[in-house]
């Protein structure tokens, strides 16, 4: 599907939802045991570099959480702000044409180029100047629709 840009003009991708909201904590589990009860599931969970990453379904979204568990973006995100919201992801369908795109409206990224991303997602990172400190992901779900 197609639509106008703020800015003028059609665009080939779009935002398809709200994929995930993910919450950076240390090594108190508290977060990921009030969602272990509150869901009544086990997450998704999978190792990255300095964290582990933990998915829990709810709804049309995921909740996520990210431990660190080493060096890393997680651990200098935790060292600076303390556990809190780390980042909001949105769903969308071509995610190198959104990259090109809002690159050329003078949005800055952190990636400008997707990388590998959980469960077999496409992602790339916003930079949080973008967006008045908050930093947004931008994820791209496999043709076979992994979550």
């Amino acid at each position: 599907m197609e639509g106008e840009r703020a800015h003028g003009g059609p665009r080939r991708w779009h935002v398809a939802g709200l994929h995930h909201v993910a919450f950076a904590r240390g090594q108190d589990p508290t977060v990921d045991d009030a969602l272990c009860a509150l869901l009544d599931l086990t997450p998704e969970e999978e190792r990255g570099p300095g964290f582990v990453e933990r998915m829990y379904p709810a709804g049309d979204a995921w909740l996520q959480t990210l431990e660190a568990d080493g060096e890393g973006v997680v651990q200098r995100f935790l060292d600076a702000r303390g556990p809190a919201l780390h980042h909001l992801a949105l769903s969308v369908d071509r995610l190198d044409e959104a990259l090109d795109d809002l690159s050329r409206q003078g949005l800055r990224l952190v990636d400008r180029h997707p990388r590998p991303g959980g469960m077999g997602t496409r992602v790339a990172f916003l930079h949080p100047s973008t967006f008045g400190g908050l930093l947004v992901e931008l994820v791209e779900v496999p043709a076979e629709g992994a979550p």
